[in-house]
């Protein structure tokens, strides 16, 4: 523990005295720009004498800023903001007057108007200097972070209660086996060490078919996500494309789940919503999708997090300066990648690097900043979302060196909160989760050189881009159209051109994809689609890279097609899995789910799974994904204190997001008492 002391001693000590001589550097800088500003006599002094007459003043000034300076706040708190706000520039001038005249030398002088211009850049600097030297010191992170949240406290009101708090933390993207696999590498010693010692317990948990973070928090703050087959559909009753991180598509899907679910959502009772795509219920909610198109007002502050957290500059500098670091980091990454020729690889290029940085490094910093301003004003219940791995797993790989590099400072940020929480007015158990994991695997469009909708195109004979008629897929496509349509050759360049109402909307999510006919009210049957597009089907489901496809029959209900003319209904995968054994348990029950919605696709296709790899191809730009069925992004992981009841009995399987939602209610009960409607048999489980 001395040691400890000594040491931050030692790096505060160097932190002063940098930010002293950066200061010296400044104030002649000055002197030699500013015509009414000098740090020497009339008679002219040595560039020695200059010098230390410029490290007295920063000296001095710095001084007074950090004794004097709060004295003169405090004695002029009346003042009207506005006069302060400018009294502030007059009174920062009138101390770097005054530590000019303690110079015994008399050397330095300045002209008043002078003096307030150089007191405003210096005061930058030095704080732009201490916050840059204090960006990887989280002990000084974590003290500002006090002190902005002491503010609000004091302002809060009432003391807090003595029952426990609950902060649920999810990494986005992170697989149950990649948390393992980090922590075995030693990336996380956080979620080590609360495994090791006893105080928390790993539990895997199953998604949906639709693995990804618009249906999987939608279940777990709200406790439903029916009705929502992907990250993107066709709605043809609206004729609208749903999309889960659009704004006005968050704001219904939340909507539908309230009505659905019978309640507010997870968070209901003095709740924090922090960097979701939905609110859960919470009364405080900072940078949540769903309510951010909607007109601002008391009730929708979803910005507000930005707005306070670089409120204070020490904070805007730090995240500054590590968005630049991030932006500098992506570029190097990707580079070496391509020189080294790394396969599988997608372009991450354009804006890509600042969206990483956003996610890596803004978002992180908000979101972890408003967590603890949370904690340390005794909220019950806060739910927040660290998006940095999901990000750049996608673009890198979910086994990558970069992926695993965001694992390692996802890790201080819990170590942060941890510490933070021994501050905290009230007890806090922490529960980390995620949403999904991410598999692993080279495009669509790399390995057959066209993407989905060209395949769908080529299927329903369509015209295609020349590359993808370039392909053996491309070409196999044309040869079973005009196999179904009893077309021996193409002659002249004349093909069967269906009419452009028939045209189907075809969209990805992840390895998922999703085939609509917008000109037909009605989901349509196998039946249907072979009379429109004979080849399509076959066409889809024969394909290589294609595991299984969902439609329905008008003869068997739903079916699930394969190669080599598979046809199994649903009611009987559980004796026949056909195309699903691959895709391992539980494969069947998603689907059955899927089917069941009112806005499934007509036709529903799963990419290819390699088991031996858990390799998938993803239909988007990605090379690690989720969305479908297949590998590790149906397998993310639950980590919670033993201190709560277990989430499942043993040997039961934890299935679903909503199953999820049902599991963290019961855990808020346990510590606060009701906060949602009891449903029937969750008190007999709990139990």
């Amino acid at each position: 523990m001395r040691g400890v002391r000594w040491r931050r001693a030692a790096s505060q000590v160097g932190r002063s005295v940098a930010v002293w001589a950066v200061s010296t550097v400044t104030m002649l800088v000055l002197a030699g720009i500013l015509p009414d500003f000098r740090l020497r006599s009339e008679d002219g002094d040595s560039a020695t004498d200059i010098a230390v007459t410029a490290a007295f003043g920063a000296g001095a000034f710095g001084l007074l800023s950090a004794l004097v300076w709060p004295l003169l706040v405090r004695l002029l708190l009346l003042v009207p903001a506005l006069v302060l706000g400018l009294l502030v520039f007059f009174l920062n001038g009138a101390l770097l007057l005054l530590a000019l005249n303690l110079n015994p030398a008399e050397r330095g002088a300045a002209a008043p108007e002078t003096a307030v211009v150089v007191a405003a850049v210096m005061s930058a600097v030095a704080s732009a200097t201490g916050a840059a030297l204090a960006v990887r010191d989280d002990d000084a992170y974590r003290r500002r972070l006090y002190r902005l949240s002491d503010r609000r406290r004091r302002r809060s009101g009432p003391p807090c209660p003595s029952t426990h708090g609950t902060v649920f933390l999810q990494l986005d993207g992170v697989g149950h086996d990649t948390l393992l696999d980090a922590v075995g590498k030693g990336l996380m010693p956080t979620v080590a060490r609360w495994i090791e010692d006893g105080g928390h317990r790993l539990t895997p948990w199953r998604t949906d078919w639709s693995s990804q973070t618009g249906a999987s928090q939608l279940g777990i703050l709200h406790g439903s996500n029916h009705d929502v087959p992907a990250f993107r559909w066709y709605e043809k009753d609206t004729r609208e494309v749903v999309v889960c991180n659009r704004p006005t598509s968050a704001i219904e899907l939340q909507r539908r789940a309230v009505r659905h679910a019978g309640h507010d959502g997870l968070l209901a009772v003095d709740g924090a919503s922090r960097g979701n795509l939905f609110s859960g219920g919470a009364d405080e909610q900072a940078l949540v999708l769903s309510i951010a198109a909607r007109r601002r007002s008391r009730e929708n502050r979803s910005r507000d997090g930005y707005f306070a957290y670089f409120s204070d500059p020490a904070n805007a500098v730090r995240t500054a300066l590590s968005f630049i670091a991030e932006v500098g980091r992506e570029i190097g990454q990707s580079t070496r990648a391509r020189l080294s020729k790394q396969r599988p690889r997608v372009s991450r290029g354009g804006l890509y690097p600042l969206v990483r940085a956003f996610a890596t490094v803004v978002e992180r910093d908000v979101v972890v900043a408003a967590v603890t301003g949370d904690m340390l004003a005794g909220r019950t219940a806060v739910y927040a979302d660290l998006v940095a791995y999901d990000e750049v797993a996608h673009h890198s790989g979910p086994a990558s060196r970069d992926a695993q590099k965001v694992l390692e400072r996802l890790d201080r940020c819990l170590a942060l909160i941890e510490n933070v929480a021994e501050h905290a007015p009230r007890p806090y158990r922490i529960v980390v989760l995620s949403d999904h994991g991410q598999s692993p695997g080279e495009t669509f469009r790399s390995r057959y050189g066209l993407t989905l909708g060209d395949l769908v195109r080529a299927g329903c004979g369509m015209p295609v881009p020349r590359r993808a008629e370039r392909t053996r897929s491309g070409a196999e496509a044309r040869a079973a159209v005009r196999a179904a349509l009893r077309i021996p050759v193409e002659e002249g360049g004349e093909r069967h051109r269906p009419e452009r109402r028939e045209e189907p909307i075809v969209l990805a999510s992840g390895n998922l994809g999703l085939i609509s006919f917008p000109d037909v009210p009605h989901r349509l049957s196998k039946e249907e689609i072979d009379a429109r597009h004979p080849a399509l089907l076959p066409t889809l489901a024969n394909h290589p890279g294609i595991g299984f496809l969902l439609v329905r029959s008008e003869e068997h209900g739903a079916v699930v097609l394969g190669a080599f003319g598979a046809e199994i209904p649903l009611a009987d995968l559980d004796d026949n899995p056909g195309p699903l054994a691959p895709f391992g348990p539980g494969a069947a029950d998603a689907v059955r789910r899927t089917d069941s919605f009112p806005h499934t696709a007509d036709i529903m296709v799963n990419s290819f799974h390699d088991p031996a790899d858990g390799e998938v191809l993803a239909f988007e730009e990605q090379i690690g994904s989720h969305g479908g069925l297949g590998g590790a992004q149906g397998r993310p992981f639950l980590l919670s204190p033993t201190a709560l009841s277990a989430p499942v009995r043993e040997g039961e399987a934890l299935v679903g997001a909503e199953q999820v939602h049902r599991v963290l209610r019961r855990w808020l009960r346990e510590s606060n008492g009701p906060q949602v409607p009891v449903e029937a048999g969750e008190e007999e489980h709990a139990a």
